[in-house]
């Protein structure tokens, strides 16, 4: 469908784990600090200051030591990244009720429902979000603006950190033309190769390229391929709403990723901050699923129910482990982990619980919603034990 007006939006937090840290901790701010575990760890995310002295994620903790000795490493910690990330989409849906939530840190909106008459118009609008966002939350966050999905994307992180970029309606295809072909989604690194190994460097030699050239080359998607150099995208905003039927969370990886105690403490971060939500809606969840996404796109599934459901955190821990163990079967590098908890039940579901075992959980449950409690206040300061970078617990 084409647009008259440059309606989707996409939203790229510049350097997330890092950003939050600082917003935590003003004295990190200008110096070069990355997130990940010291011991057998990676680094999951840098400063600007640290990646211009060569640390990159997901670098072994070890070496980004060695290339830059005076880096400030930081354990970091999903729960607290999980509240910032729910307080930014919050933001973004005061501005408008289609938004989309891709990761912990990225995300698309569609403004056409707000009525804005003009380009220049939305894109007041979206400066003036983006500097509330970096006033209330202290995150730089890019925004990317265009007709499609696509362009906005790829848009987004053209003017990286805290940038903004506007691709007028009819100029999505001269956008695109001068970027290098690996701006492209799809494009790995093995695809690039072969690409520029065919002369196709940027994208507008995509174009220039013949039909029947580009299906030896490209296979029966070659047309797809034209498409997305031409910034055609008719994907509209997909809504994942968290109500009684599930509570779900992914996290794509910067750099695939291969070590299994640091998905597994990933994942763990998904549980502590969907399970917050669980308590705060008044629910209670039975069921949970582990998915894995492999780089060429193939996924693998585990889930197992508890006997009970519950609102705690503990009786998920000990499924996780074991769950994310038979989801990553083909051992092969992770692209992507998701976590779902599903068969939501209401309060009523736990009148069966009785004596010992009810005061036992209610005990656990107090603390819990007093962890909760103090992290909404302090931006999710309290931690759990395995967020600390120390092994996979």
């Amino acid at each position: 469908m084409s647009r008259e007006l440059p309606t989707f939006v996409h939203l790229d937090a510049d350097a997330f784990f890092v950003a939050v840290e600082r917003a935590l901790d003003p004295s990190l701010r200008g110096k070069k600090v990355a997130v990940g575990g010291r011991q057998r760890g990676i680094i999951s995310s840098a400063s600007y200051e640290a990646r211009a002295c060569g640390v990159y994620t997901p670098m072994p903790t070890a070496q980004a030591l060695r290339v830059c000795p005076d880096l400030i490493l930081v354990s970091g910690g999903m729960g607290r990244y999980g509240e910032f990330s729910r307080r930014l989409f919050a933001l973004c849906e005061t501005v408008t009720p289609l938004v989309e939530r891709r990761s912990i840190d990225e995300g698309f909106m569609d403004v056409g429902p707000c009525g804005w008459r003009s380009a220049e118009e939305i894109a007041a609008k979206i400066r003036a979000l983006q500097q509330r966002i970096r006033e209330e939350l202290d995150l730089p966050v890019s925004f990317g603006l265009a007709t499609a999905k696509l362009v906005a994307a790829i848009a987004s992180k053209q003017r990286k950190p805290e940038g903004f970029t506007v691709v007028a309606a009819g100029a999505e295809e001269s956008f695109l033309a001068p970027l290098p072909i690996g701006v492209l989604p799809g494009v790995g690194k093995k695809t690039e190769v072969l690409l520029k190994a065919n002369g196709i460097v940027k994208v507008a030699d995509l174009l220039a390229h013949g039909d029947a050239e580009l299906a030896a080359l490209l296979g029966r998607d070659w047309r797809d391929w034209q498409r997305m150099a031409r910034g055609e995208d008719d994907s509209e905003i997909s809504l994942e709403r968290e109500d009684a039927k599930s509570y779900s969370q992914q996290e794509t990886f910067a750099e695939d990723a291969a070590d299994f105690a640091i998905i597994l403490r990933v994942a763990k971060g998904m549980l502590d901050a969907l399970l917050p939500k669980v308590r705060a809606d008044g629910k209670r969840a039975r069921t949970l699923t582990v998915k894995v996404r492999y780089p060429g796109m193939g996924e693998d599934v585990a889930g197992r129910s508890l006997a009970a459901a519950t609102d705690l955190e503990g009786p998920f821990y000990a499924l996780l482990e074991s769950l994310l163990r038979q989801a990553w079967r083909r051992r092969a590098a992770v692209r992507l982990v998701a976590v779902r908890l599903s068969g939501i039940e209401g309060e009523e579901s736990q009148l069966e619980l009785f004596g010992e075992n009810r005061e036992r959980e209610e005990r656990q449950r107090r603390l819990a919603e007093a962890v909760d409690a103090l992290n909404a206040r302090s931006g999710g300061r309290v931690r759990h034990g395995h967020q600390l970078g120390r092994g996979k617990n």
